[in-house]
């Protein structure tokens, strides 16, 4: 049975297919349209429709898109999920960041002279 990836894992994978600015274009599109062929991205892509498909099945490995089999046709959509997690993720050490420069400005305004 197989184990779903480590948060760790599913964030690398993210920020990898992310990297690429052809995939965030892709997951654009995506978003926009809510599912959508591969054929129907490629039209709106400077690639190919075979070049999509590689983009969709690692996006799909790293669960930023799925795909609905209909008729003979593969639709794609995003998935949220890993999204998710990569954002909450990033979320942690911003607010570590934004508590420590409000402990920063604290101390300055207080070591400020009054400018009466």
């Amino acid at each position: 049975m197989d184990q779903p990836p480590a948060d760790g894992d599913v964030i690398d994978s993210v920020l990898a297919a992310l990297a690429d600015p052809t995939s965030r274009q892709m997951l654009d599109l995506l978003s926009a349209r809510g599912q959508a062929t591969a054929t129907t991205l490629a039209c709106g892509l400077p690639i190919s429709r075979q070049a999509v498909v590689k983009h969709l099945t690692v996006r799909d490995a790293a669960g930023l898109v799925g795909n609905v089999k209909v008729g003979r046709e593969d639709r794609y959509a995003v998935r949220s999920e890993a999204l998710d997690a990569t954002a909450r993720w990033m979320a942690a050490p911003a607010s570590d960041w934004d508590r420590r420069l409000a402990k920063i400005k604290r101390i300055a305004e207080a070591a400020e002279p009054d400018a009466q």
